[in-house]
């Protein structure tokens, strides 16, 4: 019998997750954003498909693309990255990515009752994310006057956390519909 530690380090298939993930997340976050009538707030569907990446392929790959691909957006939109929002969408996709062992998207299952702990998760993380780190990121980074910003925090939490209960729900449900159950390959 073989023993082989198994591989510890970022692989490729990583590496290529996070590099096609930024580039998706990064267009649709340019593209498809529906303004809110809140200053520089917006409908994101980004957050759905970073919900998606970051539920197969773990917390580093979620942090990464949620950084790279608001990086992308804000230095292609506005000129430079505003870092308190990029490091948000980046601890976003880490707390996301933390529900991966959980929802085990891999094995073709998802019950009703994770995808419901999964929209639990999402919404304390837009919270957290959203309400208080970009605010107090906008106030020590930028000197933002405090109130804008946490308005601007919660309309993004209330607006992020129904994009990613529709459509990450949505694109989790689609690709475990695309794979094969676990139990259905049986060796003979």
């Amino acid at each position: 019998m073989h023993n082989q530690k198994k591989n510890q380090g970022f692989s490729v298939k990583s590496v290529v997750a996070t590099g096609i993930g930024a580039a998706v997340f990064f267009v649709l976050m340019k593209f498809i954003a529906i303004p809110t009538g809140v200053p520089n707030t917006t409908i994101n569907v980004a957050e759905g498909w970073l919900a998606l990446i970051a539920g197969l392929f773990g917390p580093v790959v979620g942090l990464l693309v949620g950084l790279i691909g608001h990086t992308l957006n804000d230095a292609v939109t506005y000129g430079a990255p505003w870092w308190s929002w990029v490091i948000a969408d980046g601890v976003f996709g880490l707390l996301l990515g933390f529900g991966k062992k959980y929802l085990a998207l891999e094995y073709g299952e998802l019950t009703t009752k994770k995808l419901v702990q999964f929209n639990v998760w999402q919404a304390v993380s837009n919270v957290l994310v959203w309400v208080i780190i970009a605010p107090l990121g906008d106030i020590i980074i930028y000197k933002e006057a405090a109130q804008k910003v946490f308005l601007q925090g919660a309309v993004t939490a209330v607006v992020n956390t129904i994009s990613v209960a529709i459509i990450g729900s949505l694109l989790l449900v689609a690709y475990v519909k695309s794979r094969p159950k676990k139990s259905s390959l049986r060796s003979e």
